[in-house]
């Protein structure tokens, strides 16, 4: 199995420039920093993500030597400039890095996490969940942001360029502006109403009382500003200067238009809670699958125990050979399956026994694939298994539902010269955040505590997604690296999209290693996303395809979703070459680019 897949590999790489998606071809990618091109092939280093001004920043930082951190950070910063409602420094996020010299894998837990007031009644009131519509649009939904010290954190122990260097593209972009496209007009639309319940979020972005206009330039003075600040002070002033009590007091005392009617309820952050807050070095999660070794993020997240133990699913099932109907069924059927256990068993580390380890062993895997059946449907929700004391085919537990998780979140992922990589996914929550401008910052807040269970998702079960004192919220963002026999890397992605997150990182990661996609295409490709529900969720291209009527006849039930996901990432090919490849299409398209298009 390990050879066929690495024949099939060595032909993608051969092959990787030519696009079936009808991509420009890849020196255009460099030829204006605001055209947006879903592939580049070249060397020096790579960059890719949802937004070219970003991707332009990271390639700015290859151009003048910096590694594949420094130019993480760099396009990170952007996109705080560029994808406000989706990323930064008032948000948080999961950091993973390959180092090329020790062939290692290491990550950056960079989650937020819930002031050391919060118990699991954060969000009850008289009895009762507040409303989920009520909670977002609040302090009581902003934890402690993370993305700051990640940044320092990663620069620290891999970086090359100080942080101040790294933030001057995002400052300069942040002063000049940047052109409105549709994308970023139509969220803001998406927000507007929630935007003007918060002055200082509807004078920012709601320029002269109005939508944006496509085509304008946006500017925003107060994030250059900050950013400045940054760069001179360093992140401390985020968790213990003036901008963290900045924070502070717009957490506790919500700056609403007392016109609106909107209850903004007050949060409880400290200055101690961010003084307080760190990041966490930690081991990846690991997965062997065809020969290969997928890395990515241990909890908090639950995205590298997910997809993990769905690719010890699959594995047992030769997935290149198999139709499309039953590779769908089998691909849907691992989701729903290991998502039950996701539900179960995975939370915060520091407040839960998390079995990691067995969740993701080959064993655990087996006795949860008997499952599965060709001629049928898993009915949802599904049990959860016990990783501990697996017993084949059982499904006799009681489930619990799959709760909600906001879809925004954006990601990039960065290769340099020297063969080092980054995968970083990093988010506010939902797109727009709590809503939450901080006065004379320029930046949102995140409403990451939403992503806790408000109440047990499950009166019979333990719920390991409660809110507590300090604790991370379950995330489900899956940046992730494929390393060879060698320890080499084959391909680094991620993808925004709440839950979907693993789904949409499963589909494409069995695209390209069982379906012979390039990576384009396997990005590309319409998409499914069960999450342990009643009904999967599939894309336009799904659901007018005949594959819908087929998958039905087996039981399969559907529902529609316009857009899932929107990946970005990198392929290593022979000779030094690097292979960047974004979305064609959602969130208006990719930017993938590269430091030289030709050698």
């Amino acid at each position: 199995m390990r050879r066929r897949v690495a024949r099939k590999l060595s032909v993608l790489a051969v092959s990787a420039a030519v696009v079936s998606v009808g991509a420009a071809a890849p020196p255009a990618a460099q030829s204006s920093p605001a055209e947006k091109v879903p592939v580049a092939v070249g060397y020096g280093g790579a960059v890719s993500s949802v937004d070219a001004d970003a991707s332009a920043a990271g390639i700015e930082v290859l151009k003048k030597g910096g590694n594949a951190v420094d130019a993480a950070v760099a396009t990170a910063a952007a996109l705080g400039v560029t994808e406000p409602y989706s990323a930064g420094i008032g948000g948080g996020g999961y950091f993973v890095y390959y180092d090329a010299k020790s062939r290692t894998v290491q990550t950056i837990d960079g989650r937020e996490t819930a002031p050391l007031s919060a118990d699991s009644d954060l969000f009850v009131e008289n009895g009762a969940a507040i409303p989920f519509a009520e909670a977002v649009s609040s302090g009581l939904s902003v934890g402690t942001p993370g993305t700051p010290v990640t940044w320092q954190k990663a620069l620290d122990k891999w970086g090359s360029r100080g942080l101040g260097t790294l933030l001057k593209p995002a400052e300069r972009l942040a002063r000049d502006g940047f052109v409105v496209d549709d994308t970023f007009r139509a969220q803001t639309a998406a927000n507007e109403t929630r935007f003007r319940y918060f002055p200082d979020t509807a004078k920012l972005f709601l320029p002269n009382g109005a939508l944006p206009v496509v085509g304008s330039t946006f500017k925003n003075p107060d994030l250059a500003r900050t950013y400045a600040e940054l760069a001179k002070k360093g992140v401390g002033a985020l968790y213990r200067g003036d901008i963290a009590q900045d924070i502070v007091d717009t957490v506790n005392k919500p700056p609403v238009d007392p016109g609106s009617g909107w209850n903004a309820r007050p949060g409880d952050l400290t200055a101690k809670d961010l003084a307080a807050y760190r990041v966490k070095s930690q081991a990846p999660t690991k997965t062997s699958y065809r020969g290969f070794g997928v890395y990515s993020m241990a909890p908090s997240s639950s995205g590298g125990t997910t997809v993990g133990e769905a690719l010890n699913i699959l594995e047992s099932t030769d997935l290149s050979k198999a139709s499309e109907a039953r590779y769908l069924h089998r691909y849907i059927e691992a989701s729903r399956i290991a998502f039950a256990d996701r539900g179960r068993w995975v939370g915060d580390p520091a407040f839960e026994d998390v079995p990691t380890k067995e969740l993701l062993s080959q064993r655990y895997a087996d006795s949860r694939e008997c499952l599965i059946k060709d001629d049928a449907v898993l009915t949802s929700p599904v049990a959860p298994g016990d990783p501990r004391n697996p017993a084949a085919c059982d499904a006799s537990g009681t489930a619990a539902p799959t709760t909600y998780e906001g879809d925004s979140t954006t990601h990039l992922t960065a290769a340099d010269k020297w063969g080092n990589v980054v995968a970083y996914t990093l988010t506010i929550e939902q797109t727009g955040g709590s809503g939450i401008t901080v006065p004379g910052r320029g930046f949102i807040l995140n409403n990451e505590l939403t992503d806790f269970s408000f109440t047990p998702a499950s009166p019979a079960v333990h719920d390991p997604n409660l809110p507590g004192p300090g604790k991370r919220p379950r995330s489900s963002m899956s940046p992730t690296i494929v390393l060879d026999q060698h320890n080499k890397p084959v391909v680094a992605l991620g993808s925004p999209g709440g839950a979907t997150i693993i789904t949409t990182v499963l589909q494409t990661l069995t695209g390209f290693l069982d379906r012979g996609l390039p990576l384009v295409d396997a990005i590309a490709a319409p998409r499914a996303s069960q999450r342990n529900q009643t009904t999967t969720e599939l894309e336009p291209g799904l659901w007018n395809s005949p594959l819908k009527a087929q998958l039905e006849a087996i039981g399969h039930g559907f529902r529609q979703n316009p857009e899932i996901g929107a990946t970005a990432g990198v392929q290593r090919l022979p000779g030094g070459k690097w292979l960047a490849a974004a979305e064609t299409v959602r969130r208006g398209g990719g930017s993938a680019m590269v430091v030289h298009p030709a050698p």
